[in-house]
């Protein structure tokens, strides 16, 4: 398996976690934690403009995903 073919994985088995549970991974559970992992390194490679097309495109529609199914404090 290639370096693009696993990241495409992860890509898909985060994506797909997403939109089943309509929340984001929690890095306090241990099975979600290569998703939570995954996601902090993207951003930081994002950030540092290391990540390159096509990983940046897909990587920017994960984030909204991610905003859109971000906690919502039910106390406020």
């Amino acid at each position: 398996m290639t370096q693009d073919e696993r990241w495409q994985s992860r890509y898909d088995e985060v994506k797909a976690f997403i939109e089943a549970n309509h929340r984001n991974p929690s890095k306090y559970a241990p099975e979600e934690k290569l998703m939570v992992h995954f996601l902090k390194r993207g951003r930081k490679q994002m950030n540092a403009g290391e990540l390159k097309e096509p990983r940046l495109g897909l990587f920017m529609k994960l984030v909204e995903l991610m905003e859109e199914n971000k906690h919502v404090n039910q106390y406020v």
